[in-house]
């Protein structure tokens, strides 16, 4: 029971910071795995947890996103085959190297997370409005999406950032646009990725869902509400717990 409510409220407050700031999977990921999951098992049943708030955000914005439909089949397949390639590289590790692997790749979200105007404004300085598949190549900037989405289907949190950024590359300017667009691949790459880690056994179904309910009340009720907090707030209290988090990770697998 107490697992229970535990989940339950990070799914929460992971909704609820998803919709107001982004970077919940800093407290659902940590969260499964407080409460004894694997880690492998833990970060698969995150990506499920978080796929009903990526598909209903990408449906919010599908109206910002008709200019761009255009792209919709190209992203698509390419959220989907190298989405699922991520989730494949995923199934292979074993959870001791997980747990090295993990406080490197939360202090790499967290980085992401802190510094992700920045990079997402320095990328729109150098790819000029519609330029930016002619200026790198258009192999060269389906090569940086295929690698975000390869990050996506391995390890979910700061996909979201990384996507801003291939957007950026790729000349869009739109914000609404680019954050359905966002939405809308990590969909694509989070159902892949749930679809083969179900196959396989790695999800745990019950937590998993008690962290998904929670998730999807939390990402609702914070939209509704979220006038009245402000979102600088949000941000700075996800970057204290995500370090916090990532000094405890590293202390787990390194110095424990």
């Amino acid at each position: 029971m107490i697992e229970t409510l535990f989940l339950l409220i990070a799914g929460l407050l992971g909704g609820a910071v998803n919709s107001l700031a982004g970077g919940g999977s800093f407290i659902v990921f940590p969260a499964l795995l407080f409460v004894g999951i694997p880690p492998v098992i833990a970060n698969a049943s995150n990506t499920y947890a978080a796929l009903p708030g990526y598909a209903s955000g990408a449906a919010g914005y599908w109206h910002a996103m008709a200019p761009y439909k255009d792209r919709l089949v190209l992203y698509g397949v390419m959220s989907a085959v190298f989405g699922y390639i991520g989730a494949e590289l995923l199934l292979v590790v074993s959870d001791e190297l997980f747990d090295l692997v993990v406080p490197w790749l939360m202090a790499f979200a967290v980085l992401l997370f802190v510094f992700g105007n920045q990079i997402n404004g320095f990328v729109a300085a150098r790819s000029g409005g519609g330029r930016g598949m002619k200026v790198l190549g258009s192999v060269l900037l389906m090569a940086f999406l295929a690698g975000v989405c390869i990050y996506g289907g391995f390890f979910n949190a700061g996909l979201g950032i990384l996507l801003l950024a291939f957007l950026a590359t790729a000349g869009m300017r739109d914000i609404h646009a680019m954050n359905g667009l966002k939405l809308y691949v990590s969909s694509i790459v989070a159902l892949v990725a749930v679809a083969r880690f179900a196959l396989s056994g790695s999800i745990d179904w019950y937590h998993g869902s008690i962290a998904l309910v929670g998730v999807t009340i939390g990402g609702y009720l914070a939209a509704k509400n979220a006038h009245r907090i402000p979102t600088q707030w949000i941000r700075m209290a996800v970057i204290v717990y995500g370090v916090i988090m990532t000094g405890y990770f590293f202390w787990g697998a390194y110095l424990a």
